[in-house]
């Protein structure tokens, strides 16, 4: 009896089928609502990273920006007075699939170009501004974007207004060949013509700058500034390396490495880029006048 009593009874256990089986809902998260940093991996809030001006809250990894969007923080209310809006690339090669392309890059980028120009003002003090943007085309140079450069440098030799140009390009665009080398000149001695006029130039470099847009219009400005550990170069650094069989060092290229070389005046945060133009286009405002009052006496 109590031997009964004290053995062990086998456990009855549920069986679970599929049928029966309660599964917990998966807890989707929106897409576009949290992205993750490009360098230290962290995962952050998209709205929270706009906030900060596209720049990483852990690292300062400062993100690409759209032109529309650095204009809306650079100028004053983000309010532009566009030029040649309704000016777009045609095909004058016949490159096979390129007009297919730049519909393509149209519709993801909403821009018509890789580059916004127009004018405006930066703490009061009026500018004509040239805005290039990695998303359409990877910045490439055409001769769309060479046109509408050289238009704003003219606009601004003949209202005597200083030139900005924020620059982030892949290259010359290999679509319109030799047509797309040609801005290089082009835009060059619109530069020159300028500052013979006794204009002020500031050139921003963005990552990353390179190509022929490095080698003409983005490395002629009266001061040169840089977004942190912006690339800045013409070839890049792999074809460097395989030509002169020899590595580079590791922050080669970099705006703060182009700093200690003397190619850049400063590198300055996003957050404190309006701040400086504000400073530098005060400290100059009247350099235009001085100079025309100059080259007059000297006519005498």
């Amino acid at each position: 009896m109590f031997k009964d009593f004290f053995q062990k009874k086998p456990k009855k256990y549920a069986t679970l089928s599929p049928s029966n089986v309660r599964e917990k809902p998966k807890r989707e998260i929106p897409e576009g609502l949290m992205g993750k940093c490009k360098k230290c991996n962290a995962i952050q809030f998209n709205i929270e990273l706009e906030k900060n001006l596209s720049v990483c809250v852990t690292c300062g990894y400062h993100f690409a920006m759209n032109a529309r969007e650095r204009a809306q923080i650079t100028l004053d209310e983000g309010r532009l007075f566009e030029y040649d809006s309704d000016m777009i690339s045609e095909n004058p090669l016949e490159f096979e699939g390129y007009i297919e392309k730049l519909q393509r890059e149209t519709k993801k980028s909403s821009l018509s170009e890789a580059v916004i120009t127009g004018e405006g003002t930066i703490g009061g003090l009026p500018v004509v501004i040239a805005i290039m943007s990695f998303d359409f085309f990877t910045g490439s140079m055409g001769s769309v974007v060479g046109e509408k450069i050289t238009r704003a440098i003219e606009k601004a030799t003949q209202k005597k207004y200083p030139l900005i140009i924020f620059s982030t390009a892949s290259g010359a665009r290999m679509q319109e060949s030799i047509l797309s080398l040609m801005q290089m000149a082009k835009t060059s001695a619109a530069i020159a013509k300028f500052s013979e006029q006794g204009g002020f130039y500031i050139s921003i470099l963005t990552n990353p700058t390179l190509g022929g847009v490095t080698a003409s219009f983005a490395s002629l400005g009266d001061i040169i500034l840089a977004e942190p550990e912006t690339i800045i170069g013409f070839a890049g650094r792999i074809v460097i390396e395989q030509t002169i069989r020899q590595k580079l060092p590791q922050e080669f290229q970099t705006a703060e490495f182009n700093l200690q070389h003397g190619q850049v005046d400063k590198v300055v945060h996003r957050k404190d880029m309006k701040q400086t133009l504000i400073k530098l286009l005060d400290m100059h405002k009247d350099t235009s006048y001085i100079n025309i009052v100059r080259e007059e006496v000297t006519m005498r």
